[in-house]
Order: structure tokens, then sequence, then C-alpha cells
């Protein structure tokens, strides 16, 4: 089996690898952002390690947002 370039793959899959591609940075930006605003006591476990697992594809980011986060905790803080 051999590897694949950019250029053998059809405009259709192209543009599948560009949008998968594009989700999954969305989605781990948005994992990333949701840690960041959150204080240690709102973080199942260390902040440090999340950081890290958000960066493994797809799993990370979906486990931040499913095992990540202490339930009710929100990183909105409104302003009084």
């Amino acid at each position: 089996m051999r590897a694949h370039r950019w250029q053998d793959l059809t405009p259709r899959q192209r543009t599948l690898v560009l949008v998968l591609g594009s989700i999954q940075l969305s989605l781990a930006a948005a994992a990333w952002a949701d840690l960041a605003t959150r204080s240690s006591r709102e973080v199942n476990g260390s902040k440090v390690r999340w950081a890290a697992i958000i960066a493994i594809n797809w799993i990370g980011p979906l486990a931040w947002f499913r095992w990540g986060r202490r339930p009710g905790a929100s990183p909105i803080r409104l302003r009084r």
C-alpha cells in the first residue's frame, strides 16, 4: 500500500480532507479556549494534562467536553 500525495487525490477527497481538518482544529481550539477560561477547581484533573490530551486528534477534544469539566461549572463569569 503506497501513501497518497495531495496531487493524487480527487477534488472531492481534497475537500473532505480540508473540511475534516478544519472541524478537528476548530474543536481543539474550542476545547483549549474552554480549558483556559476555567479555574483549576472546575477541571477534573490537571489543566496541563488536559491541554496535552486535547492535542490528540478528535479523541482529546471530545474527551475534554465529556470528562474534563466538572458538572455545573461554567466558564462564563458575570460582572456585577
